[in-house]
């Protein structure tokens, strides 16, 4: 039963994924803080949070929904910034296509709990 957003597994994966993220740009170059490496952590952080918004506000189903959809394009935002550090030459092919995977995984657990979520 889920009693809170913490026992949401979508969540779980994607408070990893942003803490993942933000432990890899602790490498990125100085230069990059307040351009890349402030977006990927901020759109990476953002899934984890729309969801615990959306979570408080699930009384009023379409709130819940839309903060998933808010969420569902934070996924999308931090794979195209995961694609830009590797072209970038800040990751490696393999880091980039593990993240992209998990951020993919993410994104269809989004996309199924907002077509089943019932309040």
């Amino acid at each position: 039963m889920i009693k809170s957003y913490k026992d949401l597994e979508v969540y779980c994966l994607s408070f990893e994924l942003a803490m993942e993220i933000f432990e890899l740009t602790r490498n990125f170059p100085k230069e990059e803080v307040y351009s890349l490496t402030s977006q990927i952590v901020r759109s990476s952080r953002s899934v984890s949070a729309n969801i615990t918004e959306g979570w408080a506000k699930r009384r009023c189903e379409n709130e819940f929904k839309r903060h998933l959809i808010y969420a569902l394009g934070s996924t999308a935002e931090t794979e195209r910034w995961i694609k830009i550090s590797l072209e970038c030459g800040y990751i490696s092919k393999e880091k980039s296509k593990s993240l992209t995977e998990k951020v993919n995984v993410v994104g269809k657990m989004l996309t199924k709990l907002d077509q089943n979520w019932r309040t």
